[in-house]
């Protein structure tokens, strides 16, 4: 991996691995009720659901997003209606698939997919979140908070750092959004809208480090 491309320094790129083996939960996966792929600018979160799916862990997936600005050209017709498509060539069964195209953040992902399951009878005791690698832990704590009767599991696409990045293919986007996701993390409990979550020293130091360094294009501000 060329780091120097994008003028990304050796350290940088340590502290972007830190942070990225930080996001994820790692969670064992057994069968579930239901699965949510939540929708984003990575198409292989809807490849992922598909294998799971075909795997037999769960009998009714839903689609979640409407679209945002990093997606609006990639998915003109939305996050989700592309996701559900994706799904369907991959082998899913149209009728195993539900659709929510209206989500524009984690949140509502998850207060909308669960509004489109109650709409087809369907109430989960177990939900598996389907999400890019570095949205998991986010994705966690936002449900546990919006949906806590529920057992949550977390999955992602399992690649390494640097093949990820290779698959997006713009290495400053990638370590951007690993900053801005972990500032969500930080912050959103304090808001009410995720569950607490430890940090380790480590990494939030190599957070602010990569803030300092101007990482910062998917950063909220006050």
């Amino acid at each position: 991996m060329s780091n120097d491309q994008q003028g990304i320094t050796g350290d940088q790129w340590r502290q972007a691995k830190l942070i990225w083996d930080y996001h994820q939960m790692r969670h064992e996966l057994r069968p579930v009720n239901v699965a949510i792929g939540l929708g984003s600018h990575d198409l292989g979160v809807a490849a992922h659901s598909a294998e799971l799916y075909r795997s037999g862990l769960f009998p009714t997936l839903v689609f979640t997003g409407g679209n945002s600005p990093t997606t609006a050209e990639v998915f003109p017709r939305g996050e989700a209606v592309h996701f559900r498509e994706h799904a369907i060539d991959l082998g899913v069964p149209a009728e195993a698939i539900l659709l929510e195209p209206n989500a524009t953040n984690t949140g509502q992902n998850i207060t909308l997919s669960r509004e489109v399951l109650a709409a087809a009878d369907i109430t989960p005791e177990s939900v598996l979140l389907v999400s890019k690698p570095y949205m998991e832990r986010r994705s966690f704590a936002t449900a546990r908070k919006l949906w806590p009767d529920v057992e949550i599991l977390c999955a992602s696409e399992p690649l390494e750092f640097d093949d990820y990045v290779k698959s997006i293919g713009d290495e400053k986007l990638v370590l951007d959004m690993l900053v801005g996701d972990l500032q969500r993390v930080i912050e959103y409990p304090r808001l009410g809208f995720a569950i607490e979550q430890e940090v380790p020293e480590d990494v939030h130091a190599a957070y602010e480090s990569l803030i300092r360094n101007g990482f910062t294009s998917r950063l909220i501000t006050s």
